[in-house]
């Protein structure tokens, strides 16, 4: 008796063996990302070069239609809730596209989901490591408002990166999708590669996975907060401490700086409140909120509330520049190569 089933445990390995080697393509072994990119092809989100289906090129220049088709597919991004007069075509947004190719329909969902794509893209455009790192981050944040540590990482080759696109960068250093070299450089505008991009991808799926998006105020309600004021402080060369406070209308209440935007030589910091626990009971006495974040030397900080520029006025004692990197800020390719 103990033959046949040593016989079918033989069997089952080899069809385990089998099934394996099925999914894996043949050229990623090696690769530091070639389970994460094992697991993406399992999932559907990434298939073979268009000349070969069983391999992925990892080493090779992602383009613009591979990157928008990755990250669309893999964050699950769709029209859902969107109602349109006439049925949109992915010309109507990048005239240098074609409105047949294999790609169309996820650059049709990325405009549609906010993520800002060159309207003069063309599908075979390489796309930098920074491009990757902004519509991978605003794709991740169509999914959620989720939490991110107050914290400004300090780039050797920061001043290499577009401002549009440093506070993305920053969100995904601060949650370990991307990493700096051993000199502390992004290389921002080095053409990402396949398998880099679908290690980012990868983490960035178990980033939506294991966290929990902060939920919003059932009921909108008046911004709360009154006498915001913007503090710079001096900490190094090259970074300063950024606080913010205002007056909340009970101990309950607190304060986040929700995102950083840039115009010209500007940081603008927004804020928002955090609401008491309906469950509570809070004492109606006006309390002091703050909320703090390290930033860039290489902006001056002014301070947005509702909607409407507080001004450079709101500058603190230090009067220091200030650029915050932690919040949003924010060939035609018939070949598939994704």
């Amino acid at each position: 008796m103990k033959k046949p089933l040593a016989l079918v445990s033989v069997v089952l390995l080899l069809f385990v063996a089998l099934a394996q080697s099925a999914w894996a393509f043949s050229d990623t072994k090696g690769h530091p990302n070639d389970a994460k990119i094992t697991e993406l092809q399992k999932l559907g989100v990434l298939s073979g070069t268009s000349t070969k289906s069983d391999t992925f090129d990892p080493n090779g220049k992602l383009t613009y239609a591979a990157g928008i088709s990755m990250i669309v597919n893999g964050l699950g991004l769709n029209l859902d809730g969107i109602n349109f007069f006439k049925e949109p075509k992915v010309t109507d947004s990048f005239p240098n596209m074609k409105d047949d190719a294999w790609y169309a329909n996820a650059f049709i969902i990325a405009a549609m989901n906010g993520l800002e794509i060159p309207r003069e893209t063309k599908a075979n455009d390489e796309m930098t490591r920074e491009q990757f790192a902004h519509h991978l981050m605003q794709a991740l944040l169509k999914k959620g408002d989720y939490a991110f540590i107050d914290i400004y990482l300090t780039l050797k080759d920061e001043a290499d990166v577009n401002p549009d696109y440093m506070g993305s960068v920053q969100r995904l250093l601060i949650s370990g999708i991307a990493k700096l070299d051993d000199s502390q450089n992004f290389h921002p505008k080095a053409i990402i590669t396949r398998g880099d991009a679908a290690g980012w991808l990868y983490d960035t799926i178990q980033f939506v996975n294991k966290n929990t998006p902060i939920e919003p105020p059932v009921d909108e309600q008046p911004f709360p907060l009154t006498d915001l004021n913007l503090k710079s402080n001096v900490i190094n060369a090259d970074v300063n401490e950024v606080t913010v406070t205002a007056q909340a209308p009970n101990p309950g209440y607190g304060m986040r700086i929700s995102s950083i935007s840039f115009d010209g030589e500007q940081a603008i910091i927004h804020v928002e409140p955090i609401y008491p626990d309906k469950d509570k009971q809070y004492a109606q006495v006006m309390t002091e909120v703050k909320a703090v974040t390290y930033v860039s030397s290489a902006f001056k900080p002014v301070l947005e509330q509702n909607g409407t520029n507080a001004g450079a006025g709101s500058t603190g004692s230090s009067g220091s520049a200030a650029s915050g990197s932690t919040g949003i800020i924010g060939s035609d390719g018939d070949s598939q190569n994704d």
